[in-house]
């Protein structure tokens, strides 16, 4: 089975438990843990929307660009360093940092193998300058080649600082949650599945239509079923047994939790289509409960209703 990205599953219990932790994590924010130092008034990050800009100012001043990537180490150092350096120029050039990871296509223009890599741009032309992190003496020595040149082909504007230091703007509180969701999220939190789960079905016996409560009971139910599975294990089983419900429910769980939501949907509505009775309403049962987990709003949801309406009638 086949199918396109698409949102993930979410959990409204204020993201307790996350179910889409997939692929690579996302770049660490300036000024963060594992992220770039905030940029100082003469320096800007670059990403591929922002490159033919960057490009043009080139006609008006040298730019230094940083070619850097979030695992490597000498890469936050080294951008330390010309950070340091732009703010003594005061504007003689600009530094633009560019996630390589993020835009692969910029450091495939600039032919770059490795990171850190830094080169110049002047009048829209790519100068290499070095790779790695030379001690900050020699970075200083090599940016004075780049103002020496840049003077010689007439590059000599300078760089308007860029304010460092906008208000801030204030976040709005979260309003608290109801107690027993917030007794639902401190018992997850303690990777305490069984009390999350009472928590939820209370708030469901108070109040019928508490969606919210609904669907963390289902998200808590999936995490409860998964929590020992071995993948490899399920997969195997579910293939060696097409007939077999039980197999079929826990690849389906472990295929909605690793994001599979499509395949873990169409597995199940198959599955209605060939049992009867006790073991048809099971796995009906089954896939209301996904429905919940995934949110009723995605569109692979509204889909495999109307598969499911049509399986059953």
């Amino acid at each position: 089975m086949s199918q396109n990205p698409g949102p993930q599953p979410r959990l409204d219990a204020r993201g307790a438990v996350d179910l889409s932790a997939l692929g690579r994590p996302a770049t660490p924010p300036p000024g963060t843990p594992g992220g770039l130092p905030t940029p100082g008034p003469y320096v800007v990050d670059v990403d591929t929307e922002g490159f033919a800009a960057m490009v043009q100012s080139s006609t008006e001043h040298p730019v230094v660009v940083l070619l850097w990537a979030s695992w490597s180490e000498t890469s936050i150092n080294l951008a330390r360093d010309l950070g340091t350096l732009a703010d003594e120029y005061a504007g003689r050039l600009l530094l633009a940092r560019i996630d390589s990871e993020a835009n692969p296509q910029i450091a495939q223009a600039f032919q770059s193998q490795s990171v850190p890599a830094v080169l110049a741009v002047l009048a829209g032309q790519p100068l290499p300058l070095f790779q790695g992190a030379p001690q900050l003496d020699q970075v200083r020595g090599v940016l004075d080649q780049v103002l020496e040149a840049a003077a010689a082909n007439g590059v000599t504007g300078t760089v308007a600082p860029r304010d460092v230091a906008p208000e801030a703007v204030a976040e709005p509180e979260e309003p608290p949650l109801p107690p027993l969701h917030q007794a639902a999220y401190d018992a997850i939190e303690a990777d305490d599945l069984p009390a999350a789960a009472a928590a939820y079905e209370q708030a469901l016996r108070e109040n019928p239509r508490d969606d919210m409560a609904r669907a963390g009971l289902a998200q808590v139910g999936l995490l409860t079923r998964t929590r020992d599975a071995d993948l490899a294990q399920v997969r195997k089983a579910a293939a060696d047994a097409p007939h077999d419900v039980d197999a079929q429910l826990a690849v389906a769980d472990v295929d909605v939790l690793g994001g599979q939501v499509e395949d873990a949907f169409a597995r199940l509505v198959d599955t209605v289509r060939v049992t009867a009775g006790p073991e048809r309403e099971r796995v009906r049962v089954r896939l209301v409960e996904l429905f919940e987990v995934v949110g009723n709003d995605d569109p692979r949801v509204a889909a495999a209703r109307r598969a499911l309406a049509s399986a059953l009638y």
